[in-house]
């Protein structure tokens, strides 16, 4: 069990490390590209309106990828650009409705999915910062905008990566406790497994000792109960005997008796 459960740390930790890796380079790859996070061509956004509703809404995470070619691009593709809103220049991303080619210059005419009119700015290549690729994840983008910030930053990055090291610092530890442990102490655990398995081993043979003399005993009463009832009969005979004897003698005196008095008989009637 503790196996498992120091597994299940172990994993989580790097996922916590991975996750806090990956926010430090997209706030370092944004910082680099004037607010826009960029690794390897993949560019992950956050909505910031309801403006391409159903498509994606705001404070979702979408996915764009660079652009090499804009003569690529068609109408019905989404694109993040930047633009200006009420005097101000932000990104925004909407899908391209019309594809303007004027001299061999393109502009492309764009509109949010939720939207009743098209956007008034015409889009132009060094405006596209990028092209969506079907990916969003609902909500997220709040995570990513929390992670910009400061306090974001320190419990999402610092405090992982602290936990991260310490946790690692006890294995190591640990580890070198289990090196160093003196050789004596292994010599006691396999002295007290040598004591359990006698133990036990000494409790078996007395209960097999135990076990055999009660058959001996057992055949010992067989022995002895035909010489009992043997005894036990001739003690039968004998009150037999008495009990017959005092009825014979009393018999033989009333045998008597009457004798007796026919002798009595006789002389009386001589005389």
């Amino acid at each position: 069990m503790k196996r498992v459960l120091k597994k299940i740390v172990s994993v989580l930790s790097w996922i916590i490390l991975i996750f806090a890796l990956a926010a430090t380079i997209l706030a370092f790859s944004a910082d680099r590209s004037g607010g826009v996070p960029n690794i390897f061509g993949i560019i992950p956004l956050t909505v910031e309106s309801d403006s391409m509703t159903p498509t994606f809404s705001a404070n979702d995470l979408i996915i764009d990828t660079e652009i090499t070619d804009v003569n690529t691009l068609c109408e019905n593709d989404v694109i993040t650009f930047w633009t200006l809103i009420n005097g101000q220049k932000v990104m925004n991303t909407h899908r391209i409705t019309e594809v303007h080619r004027i001299n061999g210059n393109v502009s492309f005419t764009t509109k949010g999915d939720n939207n009743s009119v098209k956007d008034s700015i015409n889009v132009y290549p060094s405006d596209i910062v990028g092209k969506w690729n079907g990916f969003v994840i609902p909500g997220f983008g709040a995570v990513i905008n929390f992670l910009r910030t400061q306090l974001g930053f320190c419990i999402c990055v610092i405090v992982p990566l602290a936990l991260f090291f310490l946790f690692e610092l006890y294995k190591f530890i640990m580890a070198v406790v289990e090196v160093k442990r003196p050789a004596a102490q292994q010599l006691d655990e396999e002295e007290i497994k040598r004591r359990a398995i006698e133990e036990y081993l000494a409790e078996q043979q007395k209960k097999a000792e135990n076990a055999e003399e009660n058959k001996a005993a057992e055949a010992r009463g067989n022995d002895n109960s035909p010489e009992e009832n043997t005894a036990e009969e001739t003690d039968g005979k004998e009150n037999t005997a008495e009990e017959k004897n005092p009825a014979e003698a009393s018999g033989n005196d009333d045998t008597a008796h009457t004798d007796g008095e026919n002798n009595s008989e006789e002389k009386a009637l001589t005389d």
